[in-house]
């Protein structure tokens, strides 16, 4: 007789359990999403522009009649959705039947479906619905054309490599890039015959970008041909160009005496330095003068300029041991015969010094070193 009772109260217990089992998962139920209404099947977006796409879709019902969450999916195009490029919640953290999204957003999305720069591809999307769990695919899809502006995602760091390089085509030894801005990238380095490429890292499988005429691409090699030249190479990823440039020359303008002393050889890893030279001041009424800056002749697309380099400051005193790193800092100035020179300390006077150039990521500003012998 107990073991009959045990038996009637076990078979209530795991009767209860399976019905609160079953209406517990029935709380989870929602219907597909049926009707996608924005964007129009095949609509074309150029995401160059500043601007926002908004998709839209009827509403799914919850079998307890709850909120329903929404998912919006994209892939490429004949994708099934199994292994989606992007998906992303719904605004309103996934509770509206709406899902507003800036075409830079978008942009990115087209970027992973493998839409080229400046190239035009459709993506597919649908809509997800669910109450956290047993998601429900929408019976329907539709197409997105979208044109992709020209630029890329800026990295973090950006290395140069390959064959025609300083490095040499091993990656781990790839020159890394001074950072100008959020988007851009700046080099000086010298070239030789062979090919280069930009790199996101200096290992693993990294992104790699190329220069095609002025513009900026993935996955390939620039060639180079002709002599060995010292260059500035500059990336800009937000619109995809380039510039590169080569730096002809540099010299040391002496305005005590209105002429170039000398100029700096280039020597590697974006240096110039002259070794040994001889400085003197030259004897004014008031005392001796010592001013100097700096002229670079650089060639970039069949002409020729000049871009001059001097001190932040208009004046400045003479350096000594208690002067500042910043002193010798080097920013773009005017031709002005005078304002925005540096000064020689005093024991440069009659004397010979070592002078360097150095405008590579090993200091944290483009600057010059004076050493006296």
């Amino acid at each position: 007789m107990k073991n009959i009772y045990y038996i009637l109260i076990g078979l209530f217990i795991g009767t209860t359990i399976a019905g609160c089992d079953d209406d517990e998962l029935s709380h989870t139920e929602v219907t597909p999403v049926t009707d996608l209404y924005a964007p129009e099947n095949n609509a074309f977006f150029n995401l160059g522009a500043q601007s926002t796409a908004v998709f839209e879709w009827a509403a799914a019902k919850a079998a307890d009649n709850g909120v329903v969450l929404y998912e919006v999916v994209f892939d490429e195009e004949g994708g099934d959705f199994s292994t989606p490029v992007y998906k992303l919640p719904s605004d309103g953290n996934g509770i509206q039947r709406t899902l507003t999204l800036p075409f830079s957003d978008l942009n990115k999305i087209a970027i992973l479906a493998g839409i080229q720069p400046e190239g035009t591809g459709k993506l597919s999307w649908t809509v997800l619905s669910s109450k956290g769990i047993n998601t429900q695919p929408s019976m329907t899809s539709r197409i997105v054309e979208v044109e992709r502006p020209a630029g890329f995602p800026p990295p973090d760091e950006l290395y140069l490599a390959g064959t025609a390089t300083e490095a040499g085509d091993n990656l781990a030894d790839g020159l890394l890039m001074k950072k100008t801005s959020a988007n851009t990238f700046e080099i000086y380095t010298s070239l030789k015959p062979g090919s280069y490429y930009f790199a996101e890292r200096n290992s693993g499988e990294p992104k790699t970008y190329y220069i095609d005429g002025e513009k900026l691409r993935a996955e390939g090699t620039t060639e180079v041909t002709g002599d060995e030249q010292a260059y500035r190479i500059r990336v800009n990823f937000s619109n995809g160009t380039t510039e590169i440039a080569t730096i002809d020359l540099i010299e040391l303008w002496f305005p005590p005496l209105g002429s170039f002393l000398f100029s700096l050889p280039y020597v590697g890893n974006g240096t110039w330095k002259i070794e040994d030279t001889p400085i003197e001041f030259k004897e004014e009424s008031w005392g001796r003068d010592e001013r100097y800056k700096f002229r670079f002749t650089v060639s970039q697309g069949g002409a020729t300029s000049y871009e001059w380099f001097g001190s932040v400051n208009g004046d400045n005193s003479r350096p000594d041991e208690s002067t500042p790193e910043a002193f010798w800092y080097m920013v773009p100035v005017t031709d002005d015969y005078w304002n925005n020179c540096f000064k020689f300390a005093t024991p440069v006077d009659n004397s010979n010094a070592d002078i360097s150039i150095v405008y590579n990521t090993s200091v944290p500003e483009y600057t010059h070193i004076v050493e006296p012998q």
